[in-house]
């Protein structure tokens, strides 16, 4: 059985996604610039480095206004070349 996320979720709502990527400084710039186009200036953004310092853990938190955002984001934010996973 398929869990969609309408069912799981009233909007308006929090709603948080961890991207990994490489740690470049443009990482973090071009994971807001995904998230300024879906979520405009409603996030907030929290950076973490990994032990050896290789990869950056991007946390975004947005206000969700329709579950469709939750759905394109989850579509966008691998595209960025250096994003390894989007959790």
């Amino acid at each position: 059985m398929k869990t969609t996320f309408n069912q799981l979720l009233e909007v308006p709502c929090l709603f948080t996604y961890k991207v990994i990527g490489i740690a470049q400084p443009e990482l973090v710039d071009q994971v807001t610039e995904v998230v300024q186009r879906y979520a405009h200036d409603d996030y907030c953004l929290q950076v973490k480095s990994s032990n050896k310092g290789r990869y950056y853990s991007v946390s975004i938190t947005i206000t969700i206004t329709h579950i469709e955002q939750i759905e394109i984001l989850y579509e966008e934010l691998p595209k960025i070349d250096i994003v390894r996973m989007v959790l």
